[in-house]
């Protein structure tokens, strides 16, 4: 069963024609005859499942947005892109080429992911990064209080955690304000982090 359909609509972006969607059925967190984004073929976006297209998001070229991934604000997908999973791409985010955003991943901001890389897992990939590899970024676990995940990209050597975007000092100043063993253990990612940058080519 189709979930969504075109309403007339179109916009010409670098060759391709997108055409606006809209909801024929109410699933997720879309109601029924809500206008959603713009797609170029029905290849782009899945009938199963709950993903979804919003507002003024792009989907064109042979990129497939499906199982319960969202794609919303700005964001761009194209090329042989595919996002999937629980997946969200958004803000002003694009992901092209041949890249895969899926898992629990979020790629948003300015942030582009490109090539043949793979953002998966539960990484977080925002501000103004750029993933063209799958070497291009980290994800650690905090498993000393939290246990949530982090995310470092080497593009701009910025990190990830929680509501926190910011340097590796700052990082570590932030964790010491909250106790002395989360300052220490986050000292120790950094460090560790710094080292394998410096190890790398």
């Amino acid at each position: 069963m189709k979930k969504y359909e075109f309403t007339g609509e179109t916009k010409t972006w670098y060759g391709h024609v997108l055409r606006q969607i809209r909801a024929v059925v109410t699933f997720a967190n879309v109601d029924k005859g809500e206008i959603g984004g713009w797609i170029e073929t029905e290849g782009n976006l899945s009938h199963d499942g709950n993903a979804w297209v919003y507002g003024n998001a792009w989907v064109c070229g042979n990129a497939k947005v499906c199982g319960n991934a969202k794609v919303c604000g700005n964001a761009k997908v194209c090329g042989n892109a595919k996002v999937c999973g629980n997946a969200e791409v958004c803000g002003n985010a694009k992901v092209c080429g041949n890249a895969e955003v899926c898992g629990n991943a979020w790629v948003y901001g300015n942030a582009k992911v490109c090539g043949n890389a793979e953002v998966c897992g539960n990484a977080k990939v925002c501000g103004n990064a750029k993933v063209s590899s799958d070497s291009d970024y980290v994800v650690f676990k905090n498993c000393w209080s939290s246990y949530r995940w982090f995310t470092y990209t080497r593009s701009n050597k910025m990190w990830k955690v929680g509501c926190f975007h910011g340097t590796g000092k700052e990082l570590v100043a932030k964790a010491y304000r909250d106790s002395e063993r989360s300052g220490k253990c986050y000292e120790a990612i950094v460090k560790a982090m710094e080292a394998i940058e410096e190890a790398m080519p």
